[in-house]
């Protein structure tokens, strides 16, 4: 199948700032369906939990592995979704995702039973591996080029306000209306702000690269190189290690004499620390190698949770541990989107990029249960941190033998 009508030019669209160029409208229009669909898909669940296990009697764990087989559901869907963005622009990938995403809202919120709930989340995750930021950075990372790094951090800083504005929404929503309500209005907050968004904005001509032929039914020769496999797994660990400690936290500071409130303001102020380190990614691309900001974030990830395994005060330490923790993790953010791109390009970046992020998506998917199962293994969160730590050790050197391609 040919390329649609998106691809029609031979050269990325200008990348500028101005909100009036189709380039400068779609990153405006993925800043609002970004906060949108994360708000929705993402960070209405946790609010909600406690409702969903309330009103049915599912036990949390099975509520939140039907969220987690979502996720896990979207990491392999994105595989093909990162073709099809390759072949036919964003436009009709992100507005049939978004469109998708509709019926499995309002099937979560309707779900008569366990199953239909389950089944819900499995069609949500197809749906978020169109609409995510996989394939939000395909988009911005074609039709900006070489300006890539300046519209992704814009995208992530705005996208970064989704729990902010969508968690208080969600408790009022769920207060008023239920759970049930609750999800059904989010549904009418999908359809009515990222389907017109996705088709009304990401217009810009698909950029056309020198490279056009899609590889159909097989990998690109890019995917199945070693630095390419290495750095994904660098990568997938690090990932794994920052998420498990991030979302046990709580329970790491209580365990370090925080009162319950402290703990919870400290696991907020996580979300202060991405938006710190996203801010910072820029210059520290501008300044280093590809492998060398790899392995210096990497090196930061893993001390990051040496330090919140070992320190044991005084509170204000901990807090800095913690925001620390965010910033490396925002950053890593960053550095994921642009992997792919700085070291073999933009010409097939959804395809290699959909492989590339496959893992590491299922890992963030997989990271609640793993960072609580291996709490208990150990006996402690901190002693757990400790072993993540020396796992991202491990990535270090994987990143280091992927240095032949940055």
């Amino acid at each position: 199948m040919a390329a649609d009508e998106e691809a029609t030019t031979t050269a990325p669209a200008a990348a500028t700032g101005n909100a009036r160029h189709p380039a400068g409208r779609a990153l405006v229009g993925l800043c609002v369906t970004q906060v949108t669909s994360w708000g929705v898909l993402y960070y209405a669940f946790p609010v909600a939990l406690a409702a969903i296990t309330a009103d049915t009697g599912w036990s949390a764990p099975a509520a939140t592995a039907a969220f987690s087989a979502g996720l896990v559901v979207s990491a392999v869907a994105g595989i093909p979704v990162g073709r099809w963005l390759d072949r036919h622009g964003p436009r009709r990938v992100m507005t049939a995702g978004s469109a998708l995403a509709v019926p499995a809202t309002v099937g979560i919120g309707l779900a008569p039973g366990y199953a239909w709930f389950l089944a819900a989340w499995l069609v949500a995750g197809a749906a978020m591996s169109a609409v995510f930021y996989q394939a939000a950075f395909a988009a911005l990372t074609r039709w900006y080029g070489d300006r890539r790094v300046r519209a992704l951090t814009t995208l992530t800083l705005v996208a970064g306000l989704a729990s902010t504005l969508f968690a208080p929404l969600t408790s009022v929503l769920v207060a008023e209306l239920g759970w049930r309500g609750a999800y059904l209005v989010l549904a009418g907050v999908l359809a009515v702000v990222t389907v017109p968004l996705h088709a009304l904005t990401l217009t810009a001509p698909w950029p056309r690269t020198g490279r056009q032929e899609v590889h159909r039914g097989r990998m690109p020769p890019e995917a199945r190189s070693r630095e390419f496999l290495a750095l994904s797994a660098a990568l997938t660990l690090t990932a794994l290690g920052l998420y498990a400690t991030s979302l046990t936290l709580i329970p790491l500071l209580t365990g370090r004499g925080f009162s319950p409130a402290l703990a919870a303001t400290t696991f907020g102020l996580l979300g202060a620390g991405q938006l710190l380190g996203r801010v910072v990614y820029g210059p520290l691309s501008a300044r280093t190698s590809p492998t060398g900001r790899t392995v210096a974030l990497i090196g930061a990830s893993a001390l990051a949770l040496g330090v919140l395994a070992v320190l044991t005060g005084p509170p204000a330490a901990l807090v800095a541990a913690a925001v620390v923790l965010g910033a490396v993790r925002g950053a890593c953010t960053l550095l994921q989107a642009t992997a792919v791109a700085d070291r073999w390009g933009t010409a097939h970046y959804g395809t290699l990029s959909g492989l590339f992020a496959a893992p590491i998506t299922a890992a963030t998917a997989l990271a609640p249960w793993a960072g609580t199962a291996l709490a208990e293994a150990v006996g402690s969160y901190a002693t757990a941190a400790a072993v993540l730590a020396a796992l991202v050790l491990t990535a270090l050197g994987l990143a280091w033998s992927a240095r032949g391609t940055g």
